[in-house]
């Protein structure tokens, strides 16, 4: 998420109450997770077995719960809880804002684009032309929409993410400061939820099709022309290439990579990075072929075993 306008270290540190580590003008962009960081963004950075992966990062400003050494070209925030000074941060900038009508004077919709009965929009969101957003849908604040788009009943775009820091008396949720992007030529079943990123977009690429209750995970990043079957679940900071299909009830694992033009059949488990162009099975998902050998040995032996007892 970046701010309406460059702000100094000094601002933000005023803001959390924080010690800094830097000249007090050093410019501060936005704040961004790890894997979408850019130079100017604030990332965050609370166990040491991570700190160099921050320090490293494309981020220029680090806020971390230890004074350390702060690299060249670089700023740190001194924070007790940088999980809670993050969020804090995010909110300054980007709080929730409630609403009192089904759609927001803020919203922007395209000409020939149909709304169906009691379908909610949230502030500044975009939604382009000849869409067609069915009944029951609730989009929220700041989602993007392409032309041509598709949204049946139920559906609900922008949620908050799945994203918890546990603490002793409980979950402190990290709130989400992204939004959802659909690109051109989309079309979302029904009762679909598709969460908002923490902090950047969550992303449905041009010409995808999602069949009926599917969630998306926060910051999830789906290619063009993908296939999603009824009752698949996408896990957070996720990446799918284009063409990829996902056949039903397939579960994938949050920050691993789909490649493209993969097929992953029903009912599979996707726990680790896939490569594209070829056809996967099982849990954990494996190359089809594979899969399909250890089952016919596997139903061999066991046919084996069972014949051998009944001579025994």
């Amino acid at each position: 998420m970046k701010f309406p306008r460059t702000h100094t270290l000094k601002e933000i540190a005023q803001i959390i109450g924080s010690e800094f580590v830097g000249p007090e003008d050093f410019p501060v962009e936005g704040i961004n997770e790890i894997h979408v960081v850019e130079p100017g963004d604030i990332v965050f950075v609370d166990h040491p077995k991570y700190y160099d992966t921050a320090l490293n990062s494309a981020a220029t400003v680090v806020l971390i719960n230890k004074k350390v050494d702060c690299p060249e070209g670089k700023a740190l925030l001194i924070s007790d809880d940088p999980f809670r000074d993050f969020v804090k941060i995010g909110q300054q900038f980007k709080s929730f804002q409630p609403s009192n009508q089904m759609i927001s004077p803020t919203a922007k919709i395209g000409e020939g684009t149909v709304l169906q009965p009691n379908v909610f929009i949230g502030h500044n969101v975009i939604i382009g032309k000849n869409c067609l957003i069915h009944a029951n849908v609730s989009i929220g604040n700041d989602s993007v929409i392409g032309d041509n788009v598709i949204i049946h009943s139920g559906t609900v775009l922008g949620g908050d993410a799945f994203y918890y820091k546990k603490r002793e008396t409980g979950f402190d949720r990290l709130k989400s400061v992204g939004n959802v992007v659909l690109e051109d030529h989309v079309e979302i079943g029904a009762n679909c939820t598709i969460d908002r990123g923490v902090t950047a977009s969550t992303t449905i690429g041009e010409g995808t099709k999602i069949d009926n209750m599917v969630q998306v995970g926060h910051d999830t990043i789906i290619g063009k022309k993908c296939l999603i079957a009824s009752q698949c679940g996408i896990a957070g900071c996720t990446v799918v290439g284009d063409e990829v299909t996902l056949w039903g009830q397939v579960g994938v694992k949050s920050g691993i990579s789909i490649g493209d033009k993969a097929v992953v059949m029903a009912q599979s488990g996707v726990g680790n990075n896939l490569e594209g162009g070829k056809s996967y099975f099982g849990s954990p998902a494996e190359d089809v072929r594979l899969m399909y050998k250890q089952m016919a040995a596997t139903k061999i032996l066991a046919n084996e075993f069972i014949n051998k007892k009944k001579k025994d």
